[in-house]
């Protein structure tokens, strides 16, 4: 089984993002960046699954700029056998994402794609599911376990009431949510191994798909500051404050 392991570069979780001046969107200037972390969950699971028998090859891809080289070499260094990057400058909407990992789908024929379920950077939480509609195959979202049998996967999935278990025949499309495992570090010889792993570059032209904006960003602004929160003693003093100051009964 070959496995398919889509690779974003966003700015690293722990860093304070910042606001261009011009409101034209966000300041990456000598910001860290790093895999996205649902990413990294998807990854790791490929990997496990190589490791445990049921896959014999995990390819991670990444769509955007040249330095997302590095972020696929960590990629390589985790545990993917070989890298492919589309290069793209800009911003890249989620359907031109969905549309360029179909025709690497295509190329390379992979019984599964295992996505993380979103991009911490944009939070669209759609890739996923508008890459399953282009394949037209079977999907399942926000994983929290998957059981590979041959030719179908078991897939349990949070949802607002619970655990939902799907059985789905390969190839499919999964995307993972933060409780499917607990990601791995890459070990100092994995580094230096995945070094010389091959990663593979193309160009959108080559894949031909047009990747300029359908949709058009007015303004971005940091969150208003939120209040202090205020105690109170007792229902009566709740409801009184809700009505007389929040008006909102």
């Amino acid at each position: 089984m070959k496995i398919v392991v889509p690779i974003k570069r966003v700015v690293d979780p722990n860093v304070k993002i910042r606001v261009k001046p011009d409101g034209s969107g966000v300041d990456l200037a000598s910001v860290k960046m790093a895999m996205n972390p649902f990413d990294e969950i998807a990854l790791e699971e490929a990997v496990r699954l190589k490791e445990a028998g049921k896959a014999d090859e995990v390819v991670a891809v990444s769509i955007g700029p040249q330095q997302a080289q590095e972020t696929l070499r960590a990629a390589l260094a985790i545990g993917a056998d070989r890298a492919i990057l589309v290069r793209c400058e800009g911003r890249i909407e989620p359907l031109t994402v969905a549309k360029l990992l179909r025709i690497i789908a295509e190329r390379e024929a992979p019984d599964l794609v295992l996505a993380g379920k979103q991009a911490i950077d944009d939070d669209s939480n759609q890739t996923g599911q508008m890459l399953a509609g282009l394949l037209g195959w079977p999907q399942a979202t926000f994983a929290s376990a998957i059981v590979v049998d041959g030719s179908n996967v078991e897939v349990t999935r949070e949802v607002d009431q619970g655990l939902m278990t799907l059985s789905l025949t390969l190839p499919a499309v999964i995307t993972a949510d933060l409780r499917l495992n607990e990601p791995r570090y890459a070990s100092l010889p994995s580094i230096m191994k995945a070094k010389k792993k091959p990663l593979e570059e193309l160009s959108p032209e080559e894949l031909g798909i047009d990747v300029a904006p359908r949709l058009e960003v007015l303004e971005v602004s940091e969150p208003a500051a939120r209040k202090a929160v205020r105690m109170v003693s007792s229902v009566d003093e709740l409801l009184l404050k809700l009505k007389e100051e929040a008006r909102v009964l």
